[in-house]
């Protein structure tokens, strides 16, 4: 596997088990609906969190979060109505990104709630 694809599984693993610890239950990872891909789909009270997991070994190009751009933002809306539909859900929903950077011998972890909108 190559190193980049390593550090976004670690950096999903991280995501899934920083979500855990804030209370959120893991309802799917790595959902796929046609060519769209959720990373992680976690629920909290009466809400889904659709979540886009960003790793970085460095902040030398930006921020992970500014690597989400609008063609995955439309995929992933397309997604979440699918799943959402699928699993008939009555629920709120929202667009989370977790941007994850290497500092040092460790990783920074972000939960940016509301991360963008899906008009």
């Amino acid at each position: 596997m190559a190193a980049h694809n390593e550090l976004g599984k670690l950096g999903e693993e991280m995501a899934v088990e920083f979500l855990r610890k804030d209370g959120y239950t893991i309802l799917q990872t790595n959902w796929t609906f046609q060519k769209a891909e959720i990373d992680i789909l976690a629920q909290k009270g009466n809400t889904l969190a659709v979540v886009e997991v960003k790793t970085r070994s460095s902040l030398e190009f930006g921020l992970p979060q500014d690597f989400v751009k609008p063609k995955k933002i439309q995929l992933l809306v397309k997604a979440v109505h699918a799943f959402v539909n699928k699993k008939n859900l009555d629920i709120d929903v929202r667009f989370d990104i977790i941007a994850i950077h290497k500092e040092g011998k460790s990783y920074v972890i972000e939960h940016l709630i509301d991360a963008f909108y899906h008009f």
